[in-house]
């Protein structure tokens, strides 16, 4: 195969068609279950000290963990969820969200905070959750390192490096399907890419 078919742009494409036909599929419902059992399981272990989290929106067939992180955010007072805002520079900010508030589309199509008319303050996230488009994991010593092929913009590199300075405890989450798995000769981390602590996907809690 040439390098140049393989070209981030061409497998991200293939893999958002590979997630569509997946969503009509007869697998789709059982493993979505499954990864959304999988984060409860994060979410009553380690996220049971965490005040914050950030969600996304979901578009193109990702999967909605609205529900269950409402659910979460609604058992114990002071806890809050947070929606990226995307920033002309490519950054990303965090606003305090709640159901039912006002949203306005981001130049990509994404429901967003208004952050001209912020309902909710904005806030850094004790935990990310980031939808993947593909992902990859790399040893490190005794350590296994995971990695998320988004969407191509760079904007959760970005905000990730700078928020890790500010925040170290900072637990990012990528969440996938275990077939969105890419091997080294799809796909490997570049060296702007800001690896994930943990991955979620239907069979099991990585980190």
């Amino acid at each position: 195969m040439d390098m140049h078919g393989n070209s981030p742009k061409t497998l991200r494409q293939e893999l958002l068609k590979q997630r569509k036909e997946f969503a009509t599929g007869e697998n789709h419902a059982r493993a979505t279950e499954n990864l959304i059992a999988n984060l409860n399981q994060f979410l009553t272990g380690t996220g049971n000290s965490l005040q914050s989290i950030a969600l996304y929106w979901p578009i193109q067939n990702e999967v909605d963990l609205r529900p269950t992180l409402l659910t979460w955010s609604n058992s114990e007072s002071g806890r809050q969820l947070a929606l990226p805002f995307a920033r002309p520079d490519k950054h990303l900010d965090f606003y305090q969200w709640q159901a039912g508030d006002h949203l306005t589309l981001s130049q990509h199509g994404v429901p967003e905070p208004d952050p001209s008319k912020p309902q909710r303050p904005a806030l850094t996230p004790d935990c990310i959750l980031i939808p993947c488009v593909g992902w990859s994991s790399s040893s490190k010593g005794p350590n296994t390192c995971y990695w998320r092929l988004g969407y191509g913009g760079g904007y959760f590199d970005r905000t990730l490096a700078q928020l890790k300075k500010n925040k170290p405890s900072l637990i990012c989450i990528g969440i996938g399907f275990d077939w969105q798995k890419l091997d080294d000769a799809q796909w490997s981390a570049q060296t702007h890419d800001e690896p994930l602590d943990m991955l979620i996907t239907e069979s099991g809690v990585f980190r």
